[in-house]
Formats: C-alpha cells, sequence, structure tokens
C-alpha cells in the first residue's frame, strides 16, 4: 500500500507539472481566451475580449503578429474619450473605436514607434508616444491587423453590430 501511495504522489507532482506546462504555453493561454466574433463591411473577424485593466492595458503589446481575421475588442465599463499608444508593440495595427451605441467615433492606422532605449526611462519613452484619440466619448475598440482599414471603407458614425448590453456587461 505504501508503495503504491508514492506512486499516487509521484503521478500528481507529473501532472501538476504538465499542467504548469501547458499553462504557460501559449497554446495554453488561448484557452482561457473569449473570442467575439464580429462581422465588419462584409469580413468576419475572431477578435480577442479584452475587458479588464490588465488585459486592456497589456493589448497587442510584445506580439509579432495578427491573424489575417483576429485582432482585439477592448470593453470600458464606461463611455469616455479614449487615447490608444503603440508602446511596446512591434508591428503597425488598425483601430476603430466605437461610443456605447457601437457606432464609429474614429479609425486609425497605429504605426510601431522606435523601441525604449536602454538608458530610456520609462515615463520618457511613453512621453515620446504619439496618441490615436477616439474624438468621442468611446467604450469599445477594435484592433486588427494594419491594412484592414483600407479594404473596410469605414465612416464616422458607421454602426459596428455588437451584442452592446452582453459585451458592456463583462467590462470591469
Amino acid at each position: 500500500m505504501a508503495h503504491g501511495g508514492d506512486i499516487t504522489n509521484f503521478t500528481r507532482v507529473i501532472l501538476g507539472f504538465l499542467l504548469f506546462l501547458t499553462g504557460c504555453s501559449e497554446s495554453g493561454n488561448k484557452q482561457d481566451v473569449m473570442i467575439e466574433t464580429v462581422n465588419i463591411s462584409g469580413y468576419t473577424f475572431h477578435l480577442e475580449v479584452v475587458a479588464d485593466d490588465e488585459t486592456r492595458s497589456q493589448g497587442l503589446q510584445g506580439r509579432t503578429s495578427i491573424a489575417e481575421d483576429g485582432g482585439m475588442l477592448f470593453i470600458f465599463p464606461e463611455s469616455q474619450i479614449r487615447s490608444f499608444w503603440m508602446g511596446h508593440c512591434q508591428m503597425d495595427i488598425d483601430v476603430i473605436f466605437l461610443n456605447h451605441r457601437g457606432r464609429i467615433t474614429a479609425v486609425h492606422r497605429m504605426k510601431t514607434t522606435p523601441p525604449q532605449g536602454q538608458d530610456e526611462s520609462e515615463s520618457a519613452y511613453q512621453a515620446r508616444m504619439h496618441h490615436y484619440w477616439s474624438n468621442t466619448p468611446a467604450q469599445f475598440a477594435i484592433e486588427i491587423k494594419s491594412g484592414w482599414l483600407d479594404r473596410l471603407d469605414l465612416h464616422r458614425d458607421d454602426r459596428i453590430e455588437l451584442d452592446l448590453d452582453r459585451l458592456k456587461a463583462l467590462a470591469q
């Protein structure tokens, strides 16, 4: 019996380690990601939902690519004038700001910024960032692969269909 208990404990340790490794891998993290399917100008996008302070502030930082039909849907608890910037981003990104009714307030083609210098403080780095503004209060933002704005033919006040009440309830 004691020997069987040792095998069980060993198995638990191995399983725990394997679960830890899975949680650290890219595919493991994607299991926890909520995806919202959104139609924009006849094209279907599968957007990662970011609805809390931590995921909103992280955004696409550090990533080197976005799937052709991928991106992020930022959901904020309230509608206000917003600004995005490209700190620690390694690729150009198109952004669409939406108000609380799903109407476009602004679109921007955001360009990468030279990386933070070795002797450059975080505050100095952030001070040189270009800000991309929503122009009027926005509660949502959609980031997609650079170049899509040229194909989508979007204009201020166009509506993007979203389940607004359900998505607003996710915001933290």
